[in-house]
């Protein structure tokens, strides 16, 4: 149900729409603005020679096709936009033509891919009134790619940090003076959502995404603006619904998700029961059927009445978030059919097969012998992973630009992820080695002061759990970073 283009006549027509989408989108990020300006490390790293995030530009490469592509992302989520990277097939390699021709798009192609996992869940700096620190971090991130590792392109593959920070890196680029691109994820997931879509009918787009992604409201402004931009008549609703917690259980966070727990711990930030939007609804159990097994889930009867709940299990926070996105659609009243649910985060792509039975259960789902939300969700339902329009979009960027790989060996995948700094102290830091969430989202932008630092990927550094979902759902980055990976 992921979705996929029909026919080569539509992929030559959609193609032909992308390309224009990505030369306006592409204008519009190089246009400056004040506020972008006024971010201290930019400064920093465009004039201050003295400070550690100066980069000369003016050495910067100028021979740019044997150099890697840059992709970052809060944590390991992004690696489903690296998988799309590497097995994309929709155009000829020889010609540049819109024909798939048997040989993936970017075979020749080196990729640096950053997952800051030390930094995340970004989704939560919002919540806790730290937007300014999370942009210096999302200019850090592209930084490392740019200073380090001299990337040709950047590519955000992280919508909380394209939401946040896609503008201040096109800002910084631009005055950079060296022409290189950065595309986000957020345009490649609305194209895809709107492109094939009829302009004169009325439909219901849903968008599952972080807190941080939510609250920007980027999602929303970006398919009504590119709804008027592509003519559309007809109306479009947007059912927007926060995961809180669901990116972090992917990662093993263990604020969010702990298989190792017997119990209900004390240190849990996931969804709770109560009356408010984003809690769990003592009267949805039976519709969000949770997995029971294993400790995927844990729950206290308080009194005759007061129910305790605590997700463990990613696949219990894709139920919970997808369920209540449906629920709130139903009760908007609402009767057009939900006909997309955009993934509005490189980490839920990794849970497909569960939404995709979710979806399932709905459709089957009845109460005093009638269907509740069959009438509400399209035959056609689909749900939109932006990870392939991302990569159609950097090829179609970079061959503009005349920058593609000309080698004729198989390119190779760079990893690299951000630990905490070695001499924080352990007030700083959690049990486990990891930041304390109170220092995480306590500190403040414009400083010098290292917290994180990046290295390779490690088995020493990632959960197991999670190289497993790795190895299983993107094989291909998972071999190829495997290669390189200390243990």
């Amino acid at each position: 149900m992921i979705y996929q283009l029909k026919n080569r006549t539509q992929t030559i027509a959609i193609n032909i729409c992308l390309a224009a989408v990505l030369f306006f989108s592409l204008s519009c990020n190089s246009q400056k603005t004040k506020e972008s300006e006024d971010i201290p490390i930019i400064s920093k790293i465009l004039s201050d020679k003295t400070s550690k995030f100066y980069i000369d530009f003016e050495k910067y490469p100028k021979e740019r096709k044997s150099l890697a592509i840059g992709i970052f992302d809060s944590g390991t989520g992004g690696l489903t936009v690296l998988e799309k990277f590497l097995v994309c097939d929709e155009y000829n390699n020889a010609t540049g033509e819109i024909q798939p021709d048997g040989i993936p798009d970017f075979e020749n192609e080196d990729f640096n891919y950053l997952g800051d996992i030390a930094n995340m869940p970004y989704g939560n700096y919002s919540q806790e009134n730290k937007t300014e620190y999370l942009r210096e971090l999302i200019i850090k991130d592209a930084l490392f790619l740019l200073k380090e590792k001299s990337s040709k392109i950047i590519v955000v593959a992280c919508n909380t940090a394209t939401a946040y920070g896609l503008e201040d890196i096109s800002v910084l680029l631009k005055k950079s003076g060296t022409n290189i691109h950065v595309i986000g994820v957020i345009n490649a997931g609305v194209n895809a959502t709107l492109l094939p879509l009829n302009r004169d009918a009325d439909y219901a787009i849903g968008v599952l995404a972080t807190a941080g992604t939510i609250a920007s409201n980027a999602y929303e402004k970006t398919i009504l603006k590119t709804k008027d931009e592509l003519g559309f008549t007809g109306n479009i609703i947007v059912v927007n619904q926060s995961g809180a917690g669901f990116a972090e259980s992917v990662d093993g966070e263990k604020d969010y998700t702990d298989r190792n727990l017997i119990a209900m711990c004390d240190n849990y930030r996931g969804p709770k029961c109560g009356d408010e939007e984003n809690n769990i609804k003592d009267y949805l159990m039976d519709v969000y059927n949770f997995d029971l097994t294993n400790g995927a889930l844990f729950t206290k009867q308080i009194g005759d009445s007061s129910l305790q709940v605590q997700l463990n299990s990613s696949e219990n926070y894709a139920r919970f978030h997808l369920v209540s996105l449906i629920e709130k659609y139903r009760l908007s009243g609402n009767t057009i059919p939900l006909k997309r649910i955009i993934l509005g985060c490189t980490h839920y792509p990794y849970l497909l097969g569960t939404l995709n039975e979710v979806i399932s259960e709905l459709r089957n789902y009845t109460k005093n012998g009638e269907y509740i939300y069959k009438n509400i969700i399209a035959d056609d339902f689909e749900f939109i992973d932006p990870a392939l329009f991302t990569a159609k979009e950097c090829y179609e960027a970079l061959k503009n630009n005349k920058q593609l790989a000309s080698q004729s060996t198989k390119g190779n995948v760079s990893a690299y992820i951000s630990i905490p700094a070695p001499d924080l102290s352990s007030d700083k830091l959690n049990e486990d080695g990891s930041l304390s969430y109170d220092f995480k989202y306590g500190r403040i932008q414009g400083t010098d002061d290292v917290t994180t630092i990046v290295v390779p990927f490690s088995a020493k550094h990632i959960n197991n759990d999670v190289l497993q979902r790795l190895e299983k759902l993107v094989p291909y980055s998972y071999a190829l970073i495997r290669k390189t990976m200390e243990n």
